[in-house]
């Protein structure tokens, strides 16, 4: 399934969820969690009949007894989960309609529990919340034929899909449970965890781990559980849960623990850790710090802030709990990097440690449940053992690169993820990552016009004309002519009255045919107005990149980017604001980029095009007024 492909699936399927639920007495947070477990059912069962046959394949043969019967066993080995007879999909889409479908998903979901203890009291159990007859339209909605051979990483894509929509339509109130996928991917690519370890103390619904996978399987071509060890904790009852059956639904181990991170640490992870990634709630308060266990928590090394926000205790948090060549990743308040007093202080003593990478600045509407701008903190312990290293911190302003979604949303597009990877590699002394993305750029640009230019040289209009020509002709209406001069006085007015009659269909079929080949031109024309738009992009992303680094290495850009060492962050109080470095971009006069000669061209070729397809409009019209019709 391509790209476009399952972008049109996920969309009309939260679509037709999202209108029942718009005519339910449903609120988003009540719909959304049970809508999600139909999504994982529906993914277990896919998942469950193809293991099936995999395994029954390679069953040995008893001369007498045949195959034995496939067990849970079975599906452990293969990696899919065993699904009792009630619980597998084919079973919930064939049930009578006269079924307490409600009382039946929930059992449903409970037979699948009792198989598996990772699984206990995780699935959604509140079906009784929904109408009957919504349920069953729900089932009917997921069992969308394109839905029933398609890849487990389709359905985890359509599962993260509908996270990302409920998180958007203020289910689960707060948003705690989703951090917007551009944030996670900047912190994937920047730390790239590829191996050992991988922590999330406030881990929501695992998006962090997901996109690790992801992250894994696309750049390592193998699968994450081979490489990394996922470990999260998270505060909320119903978080957790989201968490495991994510997980679950991308096929992905972690063990997921719910507990508060300010007075629990289940996993006993301090100093063995290679990866933390994390998107902490901000400036919370109340934190009660006169617990022992909060006083001497060993993950607090430089000390306990004074003040009642707890952002400096969760970045003392991710700091400690790395190893010494460990890498952390966190979204943080904007206000944390220039806080003051204790927090100052602390601050100091990270930065002198030496293990600050990267700090990033992100501008506002990132997240779905507040405007406020962020930024991203880094910590490389291994640059602590490496004196060139430890005095160089790499400060990158991102506040005025976003794509605008909306007017209350903006991210990321992949080429802003890809840009940013390549620069942080070029200032880890990699060039190899920024030449690979602007060869990739230039290639795509390239293609997107050849695919054009070979489009416009199709002449389009001519064969449209010739075959209008064609069609006029087949009509044959000098034939019902000449049938008008040979006729006898009494067959005229018959003859008439039936080529009157042919007429009028004649000209219902040559005026459907006129709009069926405008119709066919008005797609040409988009078709090549695509090519165009994606060539200008690739050739804009490619023209970003080499301004910025004409060499191919790293250079400090005003307003994008600055390496400061530890005496200029002593000078400017601690800041790890990246804006309070990197100075403003120069306002740059209107240059023309060398495709912009060739784009006028094309535009101009274009709006011809377009002309020309009024003109054949009005000559077909003209063709029939002339031949009576």
């Amino acid at each position: 399934m391509t790209r476009d492909q399952l972008k049109q699936l996920e969309d009309r399927l939260w679509k037709a969820a999202d209108d029942l639920r718009a005519n339910s007495k449903l609120t988003a947070t009540e719909y959304s969690f049970p809508v999600l477990g139909l999504i994982f059912l529906r993914h277990a069962y896919n998942r469950f009949v193809t293991a099936k046959v995999e395994i029954e394949a390679t069953l040995p043969s008893h001369p007498q007894r045949g195959k034995r019967p496939v067990n849970k066993t079975d599906f452990l080995s293969a990696n899919a989960i065993y699904l009792p007879d009630n619980a597998q999909w084919k079973t919930i889409n064939e049930l009578p309609e006269s079924v307490d479908i409600g009382e039946y998903l929930n059992e449903a979901m409970k037979s699948i529990e009792e198989e598996y203890d990772v699984l206990q009291d995780v699935l959604p159990k509140e079906y009784m919340l929904f109408e009957s007859d919504l349920l069953f339209r729900l089932i009917r909605i997921f069992n969308d034929p394109l839905l029933d051979n398609v890849t487990g990483d389709v359905f985890g894509r359509i599962y993260e899909y509908f996270l990302n929509k409920f998180a958007m339509s203020g289910a689960q109130e707060g948003g705690e449970f989703f951090t917007p996928p551009s944030l996670v991917n900047t912190i994937v690519k920047i730390i790239e965890p590829n191996h050992g370890t991988v922590f999330d103390p406030a881990c929501g619904s695992a998006g962090m781990f997901v996109q690790t996978a992801h992250f894994i399987e696309e750049k390592l071509q193998t699968e994450a559980s081979k490489k990394v060890t996922f470990y999260g904790q998270e505060k909320a009852d119903t978080n957790t849960k989201l968490a495991k059956m994510n997980m679950a639904v991308h096929g992905l181990d972690a063990n997921i623990m719910q507990g508060n991170s300010f007075y629990q640490d289940h996993h006993n992870l301090v100093g063995d850790c290679d990866f933390v990634m994390a998107n902490p709630p901000f400036n919370v308060d109340g934190v009660d710090k006169k617990k022992e266990s909060v006083k001497n928590d060993p993950r607090l090394p430089f000390g306990l802030p004074k003040n009642d926000n707890a952002n400096y205790l969760w970045i003392q948090y991710f700091y400690k709990y790395l190893n010494q060549n460990g890498r952390a990743g966190f979204v943080m308040a904007s206000s944390a990097s220039d806080a003051g007093h204790s927090e100052k202080t602390i601050r100091q003593q990270l930065v002198e440690t030496g293990a600050v990478d990267v700090m990033v600045s992100i501008g506002t509407k990132f997240f779905y449940t507040r405007s406020l701008p962020c930024s991203i903190w880094f910590f490389d312990r291994a640059k602590e053992l490496d004196a060139d290293r430890a005095d160089k911190t790499l400060m990158l302003d991102l506040r005025d690169v976003y794509r605008k979604v909306s007017s209350n949303l903006h991210d990321f597009t992949d080429e802003h993820l890809q840009n940013i990877h390549a620069i942080v590699a070029l200032y880890r002394g990699d060039n190899t990552l920024f030449a690979q993305t602007l060869a990739q750029y230039k290639e795509n640009a390239t293609q997107h016009l050849k695919e054009a230019n070979i489009l416009l040289k199709n002449t389009y209009a001519e064969k449209l004309l010739a075959t209008v020509t064609d069609t006029l002709k087949a009509e044959n209406i000098k034939e019902d002519k000449r049938k008008l001069n040979t006729a006898t006085k009494k067959q005229i007015e018959t003859l008439k009255a039936e080529l009157k009659t042919e007429a009028v269909k004649k000209d219902k079929t040559l005026k459907k045919q006129t709009q069926d080949h405008i119709s066919s031109l008005e797609t040409f024309l988009e078709a090549i107005n695509k090519q165009i738009d994606q060539h200008t992009y690739f050739t804009k992303e490619a023209h970003w990149l080499e301004k910025r680094f004409p060499e191919g290495i790293y250079t400090n850009v005003a307003g994008l980017c600055k390496i400061v060492n530890r005496d200029e962050i002593k000078t400017n109080d601690y800041s790890l604001t990246a804006g309070r470095y990197v100075g403003v971009a120069p306002i740059e006069e209107e240059e023309g980029f060398d495709f912009d000669e060739r784009m006028a061209e094309i535009k101009q070729e274009l709006h011809l095009l377009n002309e020309e397809a009024v003109d054949l409009a009005e000559q077909i019209q003209t063709d029939l007024t002339d031949l009576g019709i």
